[in-house]
């Protein structure tokens, strides 16, 4: 998992949370190729993910979440990418799926 530098609460809460608003956007559907598209979706879940007054309160735009799954896609999309079955590695999701799948990964919701 996700290590960070002691006593850098900040950083330590904005990593916490790009790892949960990736599980996020796999769990809504919002890929890389569609996230423009869904930040104009009315799922309240939808619209606080991606543009909610969140970030704001982490000290970065409120749109940070936006901006993380255009750039590196949702958790599936990093999961496959660089250590999915279709490289090298070749690992299969198994407990790293999300728990709606079978998995341990569970996003709480950005609030």
């Amino acid at each position: 998992g996700p290590v960070v530098r002691q006593g850098d609460d900040q950083w330590f809460n904005i990593v916490r949370w790009t790892h949960i608003a990736t599980l996020n956007a796999e769990e809504f559907g919002i890929t890389s190729a569609n996230v423009g598209e869904m930040m104009g979706s009315e799922n309240p879940g939808i619209k606080r993910l991606l543009g909610g007054e969140f970030g704001e309160a982490m000290g970065i735009p409120n749109d940070w979440a936006a901006q993380i799954i255009k750039s590196v896609g949702n958790y599936a999309e990093m999961f496959d990418r660089n250590v999915g079955p279709d490289t090298p590695l070749g690992i299969a999701r198994g407990v790293n799926a999300l728990w709606t799948d079978g998995g341990l990964q569970y996003g709480p919701p950005v609030r």
